[in-house]
């Protein structure tokens, strides 16, 4: 009974290293692109990553992919800076099948909405205080 007790915890230990292992890997992606987003926006317009990032999302000249991955990236940062924009942009009307080419994601304003009007976003302690 000991053997397989031992046993039991030993899977156990190894299910949840596995586990955080993968949360971590994620937050350090999460960050990752967070960041090479915020620089790519930065070298077009300007300022902060906030500031940058709105703009480009603001940009109607830009494809929706590209402003779609901006409004994910603003989530991500949780700054309130970019409620007034991402809320103004957000219907409350989301379609079952969204095309990230084929207009701005209401799906993707929602979370971004609830994370930078005061949403609690886990894996960004991880990497959110190295982007400026």
């Amino acid at each position: 009974m000991r053997k397989l007790l031992q046993t039991v915890l030993y899977i156990g230990a190894v299910g949840v290293s596995v586990v955080l292992l993968f949360f971590v890997i994620s937050c350090v992606w999460i960050g990752y692109d967070v960041k090479q987003q915020c620089q790519t926006a930065a070298r077009t317009y300007g300022g902060d990553c906030v500031t940058a990032l709105s703009a480009l999302v603001a940009d109607e000249h830009r494809g929706f992919r590209e402003r779609n991955s901006a409004i994910w990236a603003l989530g991500q940062l949780g700054d309130s800076r970019a409620y007034p924009l991402l809320s103004s942009m957000y219907t409350g009307n989301i379609p079952d099948r969204e095309p990230l080419d084929g207009m701005i994601s209401q799906y993707e304003l929602k979370k971004a909405v609830a994370l930078t009007g005061g949403g609690y976003n886990m894996t960004a302690v991880f990497w959110r205080y190295g982007i400026k």
